[in-house]
């Protein structure tokens, strides 16, 4: 399987994973102070991360840091990400059911692929995109409550949220080369700013020591180290492939809070399984082969001496892969399958 796809499906289950443990700290928290504990978590964990690997790295080179360009992709990725989608969709949920909530969830990887296809440019065919349509169509029968389908400004709000995340994940694509970790953190960490300091100015507290160390464990793991796995995957798969993967976490969220809470199985559970699998399957007996040109590029991330890394090295180089350093990708002109990673942002 390639590494993006286990990058993007590992990522759908931590976050998966972190929906059903969440949802025990809602009674006693309020929902700006839970998504703060939850950012702050992420945040704060992938920091120590951060200088635990720098301490025993002991270089720089070790760290990808983004460009000038880079930044700016990132910051606009963090202002609609990590402050516009979470306020919009703590204020949306004020006044949408849960269950509607969850159906407009949905859109983020509608808004993802289609921003991604039609304003940066992203390839795609009719078996990407019916794949989509079915992941998607699981993700809905998974939600969908026939008794609650008012639709009022909250829920305009939520479809905003998703629009803003939708953003988040195609600039984060721009600047997906750099530091996964470094991306994830800064991310985290605005997070926590806005949302916490949105809970203060509202006269919220925060709950009992327990609760908050608890909560910002599941966030370390469900948005840290998902986030973590999301970057690197959109580096390796592009963003509309990476949010079709992501998409599925609510079936293991659903799956959890069975094994878990002794929810009951239901046909909404056994339709949404089949046509996510579907969905899935599609992707990844996708084989995209043409012959491609790859322009002259310099950038620096993770990576291995390959077809598209024979470059000599301006440092003592001890041998090590996969390492990380400014290189310089000379043109060339081949085929081979590919995905439209960060070396495959090719016209057709």
């Amino acid at each position: 399987m390639q590494k993006g796809v286990t990058y993007a499906l590992v990522s759908a289950v931590l976050f998966g994973l972190s929906t059903p443990l969440a949802k025990r700290f809602v009674g006693t928290t309020h929902p700006l102070v839970l998504a703060g504990l939850l950012y702050a978590g992420s945040g704060v964990g992938l920091v120590m991360v951060l200088v635990a690997r720098r301490i025993l790295a002991r270089a720089d080179r070790f760290i990808g840091m983004p460009d000038r360009v880079e930044w700016l992709w990132l910051g606009g990725a963090i202002l609609f990400g990590g402050v516009v989608g979470p306020v919009a969709l703590m204020y949306g949920l004020r006044t949408t059911p849960a269950s509607s909530a969850s159906l407009l969830l949905n859109l983020e990887a509608v808004f993802t692929a289609l921003l991604a296809w039609f304003l940066f440019g992203e390839n795609f065919d009719r078996r990407i995109a019916l794949g989509m349509l079915a992941i998607v169509a699981g993700g809905v029968a998974l939600a969908w409550s026939p008794r609650e389908g008012n639709v009022s400004y909250g829920a305009l709000l939520i479809a905003g949220a998703c629009l803003a995340w939708a953003l988040d994940n195609n600039l984060t694509r721009r600047a997906s080369a750099a530091d996964a970790v470094l991306i994830a953190a800064l991310k985290g960490l605005a997070g926590a700013i806005v949302n916490l300091g949105l809970a203060v100015t509202l006269g919220q507290r925060l709950p009992t020591a327990i609760t908050w160390s608890a909560a910002m464990v599941v966030g370390f793991l469900g948005y840290g180290v998902s986030l973590t796995l999301f970057v690197l995957a959109l580096r390796d798969l592009g963003s509309a492939r990476t949010g079709a993967y992501f998409s599925i976490a609510p079936f293991f969220g659903a799956v959890v809070a069975i094994v878990l809470q002794g929810d009951a199985i239901h046909w909404q559970l056994l339709i949404a399984g089949a046509l996510m699998a579907f969905g899935t399957w599609l992707h990844l007996t996708e084989r995209h082969v043409h012959s491609h040109v790859h322009e002259w590029q310099e950038h620096e991330h993770s990576h291995m001496h390959d077809a598209h890394h024979s470059h000599p090295h301006d440092f003592e180089w001890d041998g090590r892969e996969p390492h990380t350093h400014r290189h310089v990708h000379s043109p060339i002109t081949h085929a081979h399958p590919h995905y439209p990673d960060i070396h495959h942002r090719h016209e057709h």
